[in-house]
């Protein structure tokens, strides 16, 4: 046995120690869910964690985010094992908060109980100076992005600068002094053929709101005095349909735009309709471009139906890019813990995370692993298998951590020396900033 396989069975045999206070956070945390940068009863269950093992814990970052390291006293890089915080909006699950129809849809309790099991493996198991370099674990704040409007009253207050978590701990500097970063997301056994797999990457995204004002008549006595806003959103939603065949198949674009007010009364030409979109692409540049195709959308029903269409676009998440040797070594840890079929290469996703921010900049892994059953987002989603939901997690994020960290961090300044950044901290910043902007449209040619 090499020293190396030596420490990953004592972090194993660490957190096996502490199944059921790992089993019991990612429990807890799912009866307890909370919506992003609200996090406060979570984080604090983090903290607990954290000292407990024996991390000094610093809290509050970017509002909610937890941050506790683990350091060998010998230099080398620093890997980040990562866990979100935040929960959903999905009312009909039977676990959601009554009040505020939180409800952890997406197995993020189940993140942060793997990689507070990390935590505690790494911290138990006296790696000492068995490895170089540093371990932080960091629960981040503010995953999932909903809520638009009260983000971006956080952002209007000076409380944020950006709507979702990652993005805001880059610009307070809470990554500077992390080199990669990993994290697991919890899969369903419904939809994942084996019990682990990589996507070598996924969707990034921008949002949209829109604001139709008319003039609002009586519908029956005077609709011709009135200007209907709802005919104007009408027409947009059609006009963002007739582009789809203008998206290229290997963009994977998505648009996918609801109404969240359609009117106020019923024989009242509608005077206010709002939309909301995401725009999703697999690269910027096919983002950008169908943003603006949905902008010509919004401006043209504005100019058919006579009405103003106010459009704010704020910025998503970058395009995930996962780091094929991270993937590799993930592969490897999953086989040694599942068996040699245990590893699959899933698809392109269509969906997106903002752990694609930091790909832009640093080696980042975003795997998934089952444990949960039911549809992702959906009242059916659970984490069926305890084991594999919280246990399984814990012991490949700690696992990996060491075998990057051992022989003097060897692997770790491999992973390092192949990655190429796309972009900097600064160029990064900025571009997203850039995207910040409010556009109004006059259909009467007044503005």
């Amino acid at each position: 046995m090499t020293n190396t396989e030596s420490m990953q069975n004592a972090v194993c045999d660490a957190i096996d120690a502490e199944r059921d206070t790992i089993v019991g956070l990612g429990e807890a945390i799912m009866d307890e869910p909370e919506l992003g940068f609200k996090e406060t009863r979570t984080a604090a269950r983090v903290v607990e964690v954290f000292q407990t093992a024996g991390l000094p814990a610093e809290n509050g970052l970017a509002l909610t985010g937890v941050k506790a390291v683990f350091d060998s006293g010998r230099p080398g890089p620093t890997v980040a094992l990562m866990g979100e915080l935040d929960a959903l909006i999905v009312p009909d699950h039977p676990r959601c908060d009554a009040h505020t129809g939180a409800a952890h849809a997406c197995g993020h309790n189940a993140q942060i109980a793997g990689m507070a099991g990390a935590a505690i493996g790494v911290a138990a198991a006296d790696l000492g100076k068995q490895i170089s370099g540093r371990v932080v674990f960091f629960a981040v704040p503010a995953e999932e992005y909903v809520e638009i409007d009260y983000r971006l009253g956080l952002v209007r207050e000076g409380l944020t600068s950006f709507l979702g978590g990652k993005p805001e701990l880059v610009k307070l500097g809470a990554f500077d002094d992390i080199d990669m970063a990993i994290m697991i997301h919890t899969g369903s056994a419904d939809a994942l053929q084996s019990p682990a797999g990589v996507s070598a990457s996924s969707n990034g995204f921008l949002a949209k709101t829109a604001r139709f004002v008319g003039k609002a008549a009586h519908a029956g006595v005077a609709p011709e005095q009135g200007i209907n806003a709802l005919n104007a959103a009408t027409l947009a939603l059609t006009a963002i349909n007739a582009q789809r065949e203008t998206f290229r198949d290997q963009d994977c674009v998505r648009v996918h735009p609801i109404l969240t007010k359609a009117g106020d009364i019923v024989n009242i030409v509608p005077a206010e309709v709002k939309m909301e979109t995401y725009v999703r692409a697999r690269t910027t540049a096919a983002m950008l471009d169908a943003a603006a195709k949905v902008d010509r959308a919004l401006k043209g029903a504005a100019i058919a139906s006579g009405c103003t269409v106010e459009v704010e676009t704020v910025p998503g998440y970058l395009p995930l890019n996962n780091d094929a040797k991270l993937a590799d070594m993930f592969r490897a840890t999953v086989e040694q813990l599942f068996g040699a079929d245990a590893y699959h290469e899933l698809p392109h996703s269509g969906g997106a995370t903002d752990a694609g921010d930091l790909s832009q900049m640093m080696p980042v892994l975003h795997p998934h692993m089952t444990g949960a059953r039911g549809i992702v987002h959906g009242k059916d989603w659970h984490i069926a298998d305890r084991d594999d939901g919280y246990i399984a997690p814990a012991k490949t994020l700690a696992m990996m951590a060491v075998e990057l960290l051992a022989d003097d961090a060897a692997k770790a300044r491999e992973v390092l020396a192949g990655f190429q950044p796309a972009m900097s901290k600064q160029e990064y910043l900025e571009q997203q900033q850039d995207i910040f902007r409010t556009d109004v449209y006059d259909g009467a040619g007044l503005a």
